[in-house]
């Protein structure tokens, strides 16, 4: 695999904002909870470096549960919104209030797959917090509840967010030339 540093086109995020705005979203969510409990869904795999700082800076009672999807589309980075569940829940929410927490939300196709199928099994509530959102990306209309960063139209890798499962190791987000990635390959 090659070096990040020969595709990067500029780190959008650094690691002192993320774990900034982190501490300030575990704030804003215990706040929006207080005196309730919370499960946190986690999406696996780009959410987990997400979800567990997220969750450490909560000051409420959490419960951690995770689910793994596949959406494919018609190119490799595509999402067609076509989600196939590899690893569903092993709580059962109903009752409960849920926090589904996500990595990037661009298209909302996926994102609204997930809410649709979350929201028949009758959760008390049912809300998002994601790291990244691509609003004018949107074609799907999906309510994000808890944003950590809007971020312009670039392919993104860092903090849990990969290229081909790697490079979510790194401690920031930042922008890739694929051009310049997939003519190294």
């Amino acid at each position: 695999m090659q070096d990040y540093r020969e595709f990067m086109e500029e780190v959008l995020v650094d690691e002192k904002t993320i774990e900034k705005r982190v501490a300030e979203l575990g704030a804003q969510i215990s706040r929006a909870y207080e005196g309730q409990e919370l499960l946190i869904v986690c999406l696996l795999r780009g959410g987990i470096t997400f979800a567990a700082d997220l969750t450490r800076a909560l000051t409420i009672p959490h419960t951690l549960d995770c689910m793994s999807l596949s959406s494919y589309g018609v190119g490799h980075y595509a999402s067609s919104g076509n989600v196939r569940v590899n690893l569903d829940l092993m709580t059962n929410i109903e009752g409960l209030n849920v926090l589904l927490v996500e990595d990037i939300v661009d298209s909302g196709r996926t994102l609204a797959h997930v809410l649709q199928m979350l929201g028949t099994r009758e959760p008390k509530s049912l809300k998002v917090c994601v790291l990244l959102d691509k609003k004018y990306r949107r074609e799907v209309p999906v309510e994000v509840d808890f944003v950590g960063f809007d971020v312009p139209d670039k392919y993104v890798f860092g903090y849990g967010i990969d290229i081909d499962e790697h490079f979510r190791h790194l401690r920031f987000i930042a922008s890739a030339n694929m051009t310049k990635y997939k003519k190294s390959l």
